[in-house]
């Protein structure tokens, strides 16, 4: 989709001002979601999408993001350059806008007729979280410098404007920060999210180049992302390696002033993939535009079954993961004033987003499957496949069920706790019958469960929808979980019967119990995705040593970087048990390092990035070998190794 230029003014008038900056250092998590790696990344994209507006408005071609070696980020666009003369409030506007919270353009429907940093917040709370923050402004023949520390301005104005560094020969701006160590658990962006990032922006928009430089390594990494395609490329890419069903189908259209622009195809998978978009910002939650979607197609498609006789007058209609099994989808849409939960923008919630995408989806659809009737056939036979499939499941879980009992399932395996107040119920996935003995006896009854498992689970990457259903381990965890399997893959997931609020994988702490934990990472990310995305899925984290002094207390070390620390500090000599599994701890060790509330380690899973989660599970779990030998290759400087 072309963007269109936007020749109204833009200039010191335009930036509105709303509310003050303080809150932002106190409670970080309130504007970029979290202080770890999320929210870090989330810094240079609350920059970026003010670039991407620029692209929007029709006045930048191209966007830079620097990583570099001394750990700080740029982002440089050659579009119009903020405002930097006069605000109304005496000082530069440019001083406005990195000062004060809810400050910008993007309020102003005459400058930005849409834009992704809705809220304007995106640059004060960029320099509120930097260590130190540099802007370059190129406007009107000048360069215009300013800096801050913590969000503190370090320039002087001179009557209350910036100072120039000399002409400029082009128009643009150019941000340097650095994230303060203050704020963030962590200041090490990660290349691999970023990238997959400025790739969907490539994606969403064919006309703006974006280009990618990685300078802390010993080579820099250099990558250019210009995709012409657009999303249909974006599907093209999505489904690389696997089976197409169908051509990709792509459409656009308007309605209520809102642009919507589709793409999708299908392919031989027993599942959908989905993903929404509003003005550049991926929905990882989805949203109205996305149940505007699922709900036209579905009716349209029913309608035609039963027009050319695939759906008999008897029949019930297909239901919505019936006709969607397959389908890998974008749907993007620009709204002029979206509304979204939360300032990371996870999820939208305008509703007339939802009846323009419908209005679009009915129209386009319709017109394509008129014309391409044999698309339209392999669609529906899709559909009624999956539906025989779906029914067949439904059938084989409701005999699984009525064979199983809730407390044990038909082994005894597993040891269920006494609370059914699902809110405060744990259950722990654990490997072998000695680690298994060892926490049924260690845990609290009135609200652990223990669920044992023989070795290493079936990989439902390379397995076939049959042999993962059919698998006894797998079954045994469906029926103590008690909310089913996820769409696309027969009875639909309902996340409201779940017997357990965290479902806790406890394995060794050796490449063995880690493989066994991504197999089962795996089984729900696939098969159960809500648990992750709703945070219900955590790993146990069982210490590798315990320290005995010669005097004083036995204390649990965590990993390798705990045990350094603890010769450095410790003073005089002590003993070092090392523990090779779970089964080497007796139930008062597990119990106390491992099982209780109060003084256990746990890691919450959680995905950030769907697409890129769903092409690394695909790559690392799937059955091609040298795309995965390269990812390891690439990055074994990521891997912290136990020695």
């Amino acid at each position: 989709m072309s963007s269109e230029r936007n020749d109204a003014v833009y200039d010191e008038s335009s930036i509105q001002v709303l509310e003050g900056l303080e809150p932002v250092r106190l409670r970080p998590g309130m504007y970029i979601g979290s202080t770890g790696t999320k929210g870090l990344n989330h810094l240079i994209y609350e920059i970026m999408d003010n670039s991407v507006d620029e692209h929007l408005a029709g006045f930048c071609n191209n966007i830079t993001v620097t990583l570099e070696k001394d750990g700080s980020a740029s982002v440089e666009d050659d579009g119009r350059g903020i405002p930097v003369g006069m605000h109304e409030r005496g000082i530069s506007a440019e001083r406005v806008v990195f000062t004060t919270l809810h400050a910008g353009g993007k309020f102003d429907a005459s400058v930005y007729k849409t834009s992704g940093g809705l809220h304007g917040v995106g640059s004060s709370v960029v320099n509120a979280l930097s260590e130190w923050l540099d802007v370059e402004v190129r406007r009107d023949g000048q360069i215009s410098h300013d800096r801050y520390e913590r969000g503190i301005p370090t320039v002087e104005l001179i009557n209350g404007l910036l100072p120039s560094l000399g002409e400029a020969d082009r128009s643009g701006t150019l941000i340097r920060f650095k994230p303060d160590p203050e704020i963030f658990e962590v200041t090490d962006f990660k290349a691999d999210e970023i990238k997959s990032r400025l790739h969907e922006t490539a994606y969403l928009n064919p006309g703006l180049t974006v280009n990618f430089i990685d300078k802390r390594g010993i080579l820099e990494e250099k990558k250019v992302f210009n995709e012409p395609e657009g999303i249909s490329g974006f599907v093209k890419d999505m489904n690389k390696n696997k089976e197409s069903l169908t051509p990709v189908i792509y459409f656009h259209g308007q309605s209520e002033g809102i642009e919507v622009e589709c793409a999708f195809q299908y392919v031989n998978e027993f599942h959908e993939e989905i993903l929404g978009f509003c003005n550049n910002i991926y929905n990882a939650e989805g949203g109205s535009h996305i149940t505007g979607f699922k709900t036209t197609f579905t009716s349209v498609l029913n309608s035609y079954a039963r027009e050319i006789g695939v759906l008999k007058e008897k029949d019930s209609n297909f239901n919505g993961t019936d006709i969607r099994n397959g389908m890998t989808g974008i749907i993007s849409i620009k709204h002029p004033d979206p509304r979204f939960e939360g300032q990371t923008k996870t999820k939208l919630d305008n509703q007339d987003a939802s009846r323009a995408v419908g209005k679009v989806t009915s129209d386009e659809v319709q017109l394509y499957f008129d014309r391409n009737i044999d698309v339209l056939k392999a669609v529906l036979s899709s559909a009624e496949k999956a539906a025989k499939i779906r029914k067949s499941e439904e059938k084989a879980k409701t005999n699984m069920l009525s064979k199983q009992k809730y407390s044990f399932d038909s082994n005894g395996k597993l040891a269920n706790c006494e609370s059914r107040d699902a809110s405060k119920c744990e259950i722990f996935i654990v490997e072998g019958d000695s680690a298994g003995g060892s926490a049924k006896t260690a845990r609290n009854r009135m609200f652990q469960a223990i669920l044992p498992i023989r070795g290493k689970i079936l990989n439902v990457e390379k397995a076939s929808i049959d042999k993962v259903l059919a698998n006894a381990e797998i079954k045994t965890m469906i029926n103590a979980f008690g909310c089913g399997f996820s769409e696309g893959y027969g009875q639909d997931f309902d996340i409201s019967k779940l017997r357990y609020d965290k479902i806790i994988i406890m394995a060794d702490a050796d490449v063995d119990g880690a493989h066994i934990a991504t197999l089962l990472l795996t089984l729900f990310y696939r098969f159960m995705p809500e648990l992750v995305f709703e945070g219900h899925v955590y790993i146990a984290m069982p210490p590798l040593y315990k320290a005995q002094p010669s005097k004083g207390k036995e204390e649990y070390l965590y990993d390798d970087r705990a045990l350094d620390k603890y010769r450095k500090t410790h003073k005089g000599s002590f003993t070092l048990q090392r523990y090779k599994g779970l089964g080497e701890m007796d139930a008062e060790q597990l119990w106390e390092t491992t099982l209780d509330p109060e003084r256990r380690k746990l890691r919450q899973v959680s995905i950030d990035d769907a697409r890129l989660a769903s092409s690394i599970t695909e790559l690392l779990m799937g059955n091609e070998v040298a795309p995965r030998k390269e990812f390891i290759y690439s990055h074994a400087k990521d891997a912290i190794l136990d020695v």
